[in-house]
């Protein structure tokens, strides 16, 4: 007998949704073969990941009553890793980071290409453009999805209404990101209240708010028992985000797959950043906004400038942020008005997330 376990709901999503973008990319061939790439390189990129967003959907979704087993389940979690698979490509085309996975960015991927192949014109701009279209295609056919899904349950109206609301703040959070990379805040505390607010609406809401409470809303949880999805789900959303902000910071660039101190090759304006520009001294708060502005001219090293965050006391001061919002997780997942097989489920799943190298 299968044991509807999470490795088993991993496997069924990544089964469907390679065999979703094995029909598109016969579809594209049908258009013509050099097309193929535009669905192969989306179905390279979701190879991997945690499949942290379909997972807790799936949860949230016993949580209010669905069966484990439903297929529209696996497809409301293929719909959600599709939409991650978008932000992914465009995430890393706005922070020009190379790589994703421990491979090549599907930017720089589609750039390798043109390379390759010697064709005409710029490589750089064929690569980003070929990423945005594919990105494009994950966040349509995503929806197509959804939508599909959505209709064959008798909570479509709100179930679409909260997935267009988890878009629309990806979307803004992920503006606001490139804004206060440009737009920087000569107060501190400013610029401290923007890196949290792009943490909240870019990262947190969209990786555990919006899943958990999608799940929930498919299976008719009512207003009560979301509220309690959202005061489980918003602290752990936090403190994930905070985790990957150290990652990419401090992180090990063999777990990570990315170089080490990408965060600040990419100039990011993180809340650990934002926390070490408020507590440096003036000569050192230079030093960092001038790596960050532009990192290729400094004449200080990622090491030099990891260090001085350190020094700085923003790494345990959001270390310390992230064991509160671990405590007020674990607390909430105790109230929560759900099955023990989902509580224990949960906790496994909370429990990978707020003690994790990668």
């Amino acid at each position: 007998m299968t044991t509807l376990d999470a490795a088993w709901f991993r496997t069924k999503v990544q089964d469907r949704m390679q065999d979703l973008l094995a029909v598109y990319r016969r579809r594209a061939c049908d258009i013509e073969a050099a097309a193929e790439p535009l669905v192969s390189s989306i179905a390279r990129l979701v190879e991997g990941g945690k499949r942290l967003r379909a997972l807790l959907a799936w949860w949230g979704w016993q949580g209010a009553g669905g069966a484990a087993d439903d297929p529209r389940i696996v497809e409301a979690g293929v719909a959600l890793e599709l939409f991650q698979a978008a932000a992914l490509i465009h995430d890393d085309i706005l922070d020009r980071s190379d790589t994703r996975r421990g491979q090549l960015s599907v930017h720089k991927s589609f750039e390798k290409l043109h390379r390759d192949e010697q064709w005409a014109q710029d490589g750089a701009h064929f690569g980003v453009s070929a990423a945005i279209l594919a990105g494009d295609l994950a966040l349509g056919l995503s929806e197509e999805v959804f939508s599909t899904m959505a209709d064959a349950t008798a909570f479509a109206t709100p179930a679409r209404e909260a997935f267009h609301a988890m878009r629309f703040e990806v979307m803004t959070g992920q503006y606001l990101d490139i804004l206060t990379e440009a737009n920087i805040p000569s107060d501190p505390e400013a610029g401290l209240r923007q890196a949290r607010t792009v943490l909240q609406y870019k990262s947190a809401h969209y990786s555990a708010v919006w899943p958990f409470e999608l799940g929930g809303i498919l299976a008719g949880a009512d207003e009560t028992t979301l509220k309690t999805y959202r005061d489980f789900s918003t602290p752990l959303g936090m403190a994930f985000q905070l985790d990957d902000d150290l990652l990419g910071v401090f992180g090990d660039p063999a777990l990570t797959g990315k170089p080490a101190g990408d965060d600040l090759i990419e100039g990011k304006r993180t809340e650990l950043v934002a926390h070490a520009l408020k507590n440096l001294e003036p000569e050192n708060t230079q030093m960092l906004n001038n790596f960050l502005k532009d990192p290729q001219t400094s004449d200080h090293t990622v090491e030099k400038i990891q260090q001085l965050i350190e020094s700085s006391g923003a790494r345990a001061l959001v270390e310390a942020e992230i064991q509160r919002l671990g405590e007020q997780t674990y607390q909430a997942l105790k109230e929560l008005p759900v099955a023990e097989e989902v509580q224990s489920g949960l906790e496994q799943l909370v429990s990978g997330l707020l003690h994790r190298q990668h």
